[in-house]
């Protein structure tokens, strides 16, 4: 079985609750579900989520020995994190950036990405169906 790790940056476990009218009422439970059910068979997702920088770039290297591909919604963190971007830098597998909101429409900070520097695909404004696609993308270049 191919794993493929869905990983969630800050504030992202209050998903469902925070900023409705932006994230929608969806939980990250439903994302894992949804990142599940877009899996071709062989794969299977592992998702994570936390607030802590650190925490997501040691997830980043186990990674490294252990996917084929990340999907990453890095939050808040992918307007700041050159130690995330550098993190994955060190992962040749696909990686994939996924924003729930249309970030090009909102705060002009917001704009700027330095996982953007190496993704290999970024899917923003597409609510939570932007995890699905990139696990599908992962998923097909994972079969190639």
């Amino acid at each position: 079985m191919k794993t493929i790790l869905i990983l969630n940056g800050p504030n992202l476990n209050l998903l469902g609750k925070r900023q409705p009218h932006i994230y929608g009422h969806e939980t990250l439970e439903d994302v894992e579900r949804l990142c599940a059910a877009a899996c071709d068979e062989g794969f299977e997702v592992r998702l994570e989520q936390s607030n802590h920088e650190g925490r997501i770039i040691d997830w980043i290297h186990e990674a490294r020995e252990t996917t084929c591909g990340v999907v990453i919604n890095p939050g808040a963190f992918t307007h700041t994190s050159v130690a995330i971007m550098d993190a994955l830098n060190t992962y040749e597998p696909p990686v994939i950036e996924v924003h729930i909101s249309q970030v090009h429409k909102r705060e002009a900070f917001r704009h700027h990405s330095y996982v953007s520097l190496r993704a290999d695909g970024v899917i923003a404004g597409f609510g939570l169906d932007g995890y699905a696609a990139g696990v599908r993308r992962i998923c097909r270049l994972a079969s190639a």
